[in-house]
């Protein structure tokens, strides 16, 4: 028969590992007006739909119920990430914290592709093609026109920002955000600090690929769902120990299914 004190310490001791560990949480945005549309949306800077401020507000009361506290919050420069970092914020009464925004955390470009809804463009072009566009990771859609009012050139939140891409592929994601890593990140971490990161589904896919030395075809078939925390513990290096969704298992796999399903021409079951 176990000691009731042999459990207690081994609890103990999880609990001060834990804390001892680095606090990295990312979030996606909450559902934007564009997820409710099924368009792909890119740079386009739509905002959230009442399910997605809802989203924002669960994950915020969820953080707070679980006992997280943040010294640093982080976020793109496109206002469904804003928002739903400042209702996480509120949720938390931690909108004192002052947000760090970064272009290099908006969500991939898609190019010419923005704007279209996902399921018209899938019939006609077929689910191979439109998979390769929205999850291959080298493939660019094709590129957004430099006349296009949408170019990013012509948005003054980019003003004095050299090399705006007009259109991306995951890989092309990837690289300024591990510039926005190495310049931003890792200096908070390093002074251990509780970092929040809100932002995109893209974005923090490519984040999630470097934590995790995903293949590229595992990366393929990775999705993240919108408004549920993923934690990473980190050690001193920054090499991930633990990872979780603060979610239970039913709520994340339907979460993860719609977003798997939008751009398919089957409907999801």
């Amino acid at each position: 028969m176990q000691c009731p004190l042999t459990g207690l310490v081994t609890s103990l001791a999880k609990i001060l590992k834990f804390t001892a560990m680095k606090t990295l949480v990312l979030i996606r945005h909450g559902q934007s007006a564009w997820n409710l549309e099924n368009r792909f949306t890119g740079w386009v800077d739509v905002d959230l739909s009442d399910r997605g401020v809802r989203e924002a507000r669960d994950a915020g009361r969820t953080l707070l119920e679980k006992g997280y506290r943040f010294d640093v919050a982080m976020t793109s420069l496109l206002k469904r990430s804003i928002r739903t970092l400042w209702l996480i914020l509120d949720e938390m009464d931690q909108m004192y914290l002052s947000v760090q925004t970064d272009w290099r955390l908006n969500e991939r470009h898609y190019g010419a592709l923005q704007g279209l809804d996902k399921k018209e463009t899938t019939l006609k072009h077929g689910d191979d093609q439109v998979l390769k566009w929205r999850r291959g990771y080298a493939i660019r859609p094709p590129a957004l026109d430099a006349a296009d009012p949408q170019h990013p050139s012509r948005d003054p939140k980019y003003a004095g920002i050299v090399g705006l891409p007009d259109t991306e592929s995951l890989a092309d994601t990837l690289e300024r955000v591990m510039q926005w890593w190495s310049e931003r990140l890792v200096p908070e971490l390093n002074n251990d600090k509780r970092v929040l990161v809100a932002a995109h589904g893209n974005s923090l896919r490519a984040m999630v690929k470097f934590l995790l030395g995903m293949s590229e075809d595992e990366i393929m078939q990775y999705n993240i769902p919108t408004g549920i925390p993923l934690v990473f513990r980190l050690s001193d290096e920054l090499q991930v120990v633990d990872h979780e969704y603060l979610a239970d298992e039913a709520a994340l796999n339907a979460a993860v299914n719609e977003v798997k399903h939008q751009a398919s021409s089957e409907t999801a079951p």
